[in-house]
């Protein structure tokens, strides 16, 4: 996984972009009718039910647009929420507050949606030792965002990106000449470059489990696509070998099912790539 600083930095871009591409060379709106003096205070309100997220984040979206808005928070991220409820109040220059409204709104909406629904899958799994992870399915340009998000409803991340986790999936097997020689070119690369990275290999049947079971040195074996009966006979037959993780198309009517065949780990693209906004609005008072 990245680090805290590579994480920090993400972030950083994220709202830097984000304000170029909204705000350019002004707000033109608020600086037509609004005087540069003017001080206004504005509640972000929910409109819906769920876990909000995106608390921090907003805060340094405030931070980055004006250093003179000031924030008083009442729910923290993670916490759940319903309709009518006040998150938090921001005061200061109303220019600024506006500034930072669309970006504020766009991100805590999506963050939202994306920790209540990663709530509602780690809540399914209560009781047995699996845990949900994200995936790279996320939106071009927030992933940050969207990571977060599950950690905030609960889950764990994945790789963040293809350069912090070697993962060998169905082309890269092919396109290698076979999961063997897949993976042995790997640790040859991982060698050859001095790097130290973690190599999950995906598996479509029990045959290449099988193979992989036969080379030494992968952290987790993906076992993708497997119907329950499979994908029991898969976790008996990897034992204490290395981790697995079942993945693909796996939802909220199997997720149970799948835990309950003893994996250590679900992945589900679904976190992050199909869910509805909360419903968040930033009201002046």
């Amino acid at each position: 996984m990245i680090s805290q600083e590579q994480f920090d930095t993400e972030i950083e871009l994220i709202i830097t972009n984000a304000i170029r591409e909204d705000v350019g060379d002004g707000d033109h709106s608020s600086l037509a009718c609004i005087p540069a003096d003017a001080i206004g205070k504005a509640k972000l309100l929910v409109k819906d039910n769920g876990i909000i997220a995106g608390v921090e984040f907003a805060k340094k979206v405030f931070k980055y647009v004006d250093k003179q808005l000031k924030i008083k928070t009442f729910i923290n991220d993670g916490h759940s929420v319903k309709n009518g409820d006040i998150v938090f109040y921001v005061e200061g220059p109303s220019q600024s507050i506006l500034k930072a409204e669309r970006l504020v709104l766009n991100a805590m909406q999506r963050m939202s949606a994306i920790a209540t629904k990663t709530r509602k899958f780690v809540d399914l799994l209560e009781g047995t030792d699996t845990k949900i992870l994200d995936t790279r399915k996320t939106t071009p340009g927030i992933r940050a965002l969207e990571k977060w998000a599950v950690k905030i409803g609960g889950g764990e991340n994945h790789r963040f990106a293809l350069y912090d986790m070697i993962m060998l999936k169905d082309n890269h097997i092919d396109f290698a000449g076979g999961v063997t020689k897949a993976i042995e070119k790997t640790k040859q690369y991982l060698q050859d470059t001095n790097r130290d990275l973690k190599i999950i290999v995906e598996a479509r049947n029990l045959d290449e489990i099988q193979e992989i079971l036969n080379t030494d040195g992968v952290y987790r074996i993906l076992i993708d696509n497997f119907n329950f009966e499979d994908t029991r006979k898969a976790v008996k037959l990897i034992g204490d070998k290395c981790l697995t993780e079942s993945s693909g198309g796996i939802n909220e009517k199997t997720i149970r099912q799948y835990a309950e065949c003893g994996v250590d780990f679900i992945s589900s693209g679904a976190l992050t790539h199909s869910v509805y906004n909360m419903d968040l609005s930033l009201k002046a008072v």
